[in-house]
């Protein structure tokens, strides 16, 4: 039975995927290859848990790569077939009929048939401290936040391959890392483990958990169980030394669009058969948001290429049924992006500037709708001059942005800092401390486009609520470049910074600014700080930047 909603081509998919990580991407390949219109959705980053991990070396075919990387190059070779990418969280299914349509933040899409994706999010234990210290001292993320305790002892907490791995990655900050497993050996690949076991710099401690962490400044006091033994263990941090907890203990799947519509087992996870379809008719779900006994890449990848050749074959039964066939993709000869719509992470090469950069802040330059000015408050330190080059070759690039350095260097303008300014010298209310490169580059030029306009689209209601922020609101986004999860947040604030004078977004690189990281104790990024007395830490949307101000 056909649905009875009206049916655009221009808003036709044969398939929506909600969710951009590997899973997804790889639906994407095989469906865009196979001439199938396919639109991913992603409400936060491309690539997904993935992304945060420094080094991936199991996957076949390649030696040693980020997960970053490897997951940037698998969005561009869905994008090379005509895979079309929106960054907008879906809100809501109507899957009943032949044509179904996914709610999301930025509209309402039909399809033929639906591919989730979601993934899972790091799950937390619920030790006692676990909550109140998250941010500062309990982390989850050992690319984000593992300079943070560079010299200090670390535990980790966890027996998989997260664990093993990062384990060895944080041996490159702290003193000593001691593993914590509640298992009596890890539950990973033997080959995975060893690394760790054989380490010099790593402690690993079986059949044990964790009880409670504290402390005032961050943490000095840990007491974990031997669960075979029962003996207790405590360990106090040297006098005015501190230490980090990471927990690594597997996934949550993120699987609140669904619940009530297909089947989920008692821990959550969708159920599928050997073909990842759901237990309704056109949904089909692959990747870590699946019951399965491996979550890895490789394994995701798998889901995703058998999910796209079984939904192949159910979307061209439902065209010949319905008689309705979405235009087919569009194969793109270039790998240039549109900065307005997705968002790309660059290092600051010699050059600072690559020829594909260019070519994408060309695009982005020629939608802005009013010039602005960069204005520059320097100091002596080698970084301030950083930031007048890089902002110099920028401007170097259009006649939209106009760079002008201020006589005012004082200490507490926490310089170095380039203010964006509209083209009559009204601040914009975005900024940034430090030089906006790493992952950082993509969220400040999208911070200029937002502030010359139009920007980027936002829903009516999202807007208005923005526009009744009728308070001053002083956000200090304090982050790292090499951080995955800062970018969505920063875009975030920024976005609402342009749209409401009320409203100010300046983001600090915390590695050029220790009085902030120790007056508000950070020891994980993102961190948001509001009116210099609201910190809250991690990653959130637009919509969950608003509900925060709200609380203020």
């Amino acid at each position: 039975m056909m649905s009875n909603v009206n049916i655009s081509l221009d808003n036709l998919y044969d398939v929506v995927v909600v969710g951009g990580g590997p899973a997804g991407l790889t639906a994407a390949i095989y469906l865009a290859r196979a001439r199938y219109r396919v639109l991913v959705l992603e409400k936060e980053q491309f690539g997904g848990q993935i992304t945060i991990t420094h080094e991936v070396v199991n996957y076949p075919g390649i030696g040693k790569i980020s997960g970053k990387d490897l997951t940037e190059t698998m969005r561009l070779q869905a994008e090379s077939f005509g895979a079309e990418f929106m960054f907008a969280e879906a809100t809501g299914l109507e899957t009943e009929g032949d044509i179904k349509t996914v709610h999301t933040t930025r509209g309402n899409f039909h399809c033929l048939g639906i591919l989730i994706a979601t993934g899972a999010q790091p799950r937390t234990i619920g030790f006692k401290g676990e909550a109140e210290h998250k941010g500062r001292g309990v982390a989850y993320c050992a690319t984000c936040d593992g300079e943070f305790f560079t010299g200090k002892e670390i535990f980790v907490i966890g027996g998989g391959f997260a664990a093993a791995e990062e384990s060895v990655f944080l041996t490159k900050f702290a003193r000593h890392v001691t593993i914590l497993v509640r298992e009596q050996d890890f539950t990973c690949a033997a080959s995975v483990a060893q690394p760790a076991k054989k380490h010099e710099k790593i402690s690993v401690i079986f059949n044990t958990v964790v009880e409670e962490v504290n402390g005032e400044t961050g943490l000095n006091y840990i007491r974990y169980k031997n669960i075979k033994t029962g003996e207790i263990t405590e360990y106090h941090a040297r006098p005015s030394d501190t230490f980090g907890v990471f927990v690594f203990a597997g996934y949550l799947p993120d699987t609140e669009l669904i619940k009530g519509i297909v089947q989920l087992d008692e821990q959550g996870y969708i159920i599928t058969n050997s073909q990842q379809e759901t237990s309704l008719d056109g949904v089909y779900a692959a990747g870590d948001v699946c019951i399965k006994p491996l979550r890895q890449v490789v394994t995701a990848t798998g889901d995703g290429a058998l999910a796209a050749t079984e939904l192949e074959k159910y979307v061209s039964a439902m065209q010949r049924k319905t008689g309705l066939h979405p235009r087919q993709p569009d194969i793109k000869k270039t790998k240039t992006q549109d900065l307005t719509e997705n968002t790309v992470s660059s290092d600051n090469s010699d050059e600072i500037f690559t020829p594909e950069m260019k070519q994408q802040l060309d695009v982005l330059f020629g939608k802005m709708e009013r010039n602005l000015i960069l204005m520059l408050y320097m100091d002596d330190r080698p970084v301030s001059s950083e930031l007048k080059e890089f902002t110099d070759k920028l401007s170097a690039l259009t006649d939209k942005l106009m760079v002008r350095v201020s006589d005012k260097s004082e200490a507490d303008d926490f310089a170095p800092c380039v203010q964006v300014c509209l083209d009559d010298g009204t601040q914009t209310g975005i900024a940034f401390h430090g030089v906006p490169g790493g992952h950082e580059f993509t969220s400040f030029v999208l911070g200029l486009y937002n502030a010359s306009g139009p920007g980027q689209p936002i829903e009516n209601e999202v807007m208005q609520e923005i526009k009744e922020i009728n308070k001053q609101i002083n956000m200090k986004i304090l982050v790292s470049l090499s951080c995955t999860m800062c970018p969505d947040l920063v875009i975030a604030c920024q976005r609402i910074a342009a749209e409401n004078q009320n409203v100010k977004a300046e983001v600090y690189d915390i590695r050029h600014f220790e009085e902030l990281k120790q007056k508000y104790n950070v020891m994980s990024v993102p961190c948001l700080v509001i009116n210099d007395d609201t910190v809250v830490f991690g990653k959130k949307n637009i919509n969950g930047v608003i509900d925060i101000i709200k609380e203020v």
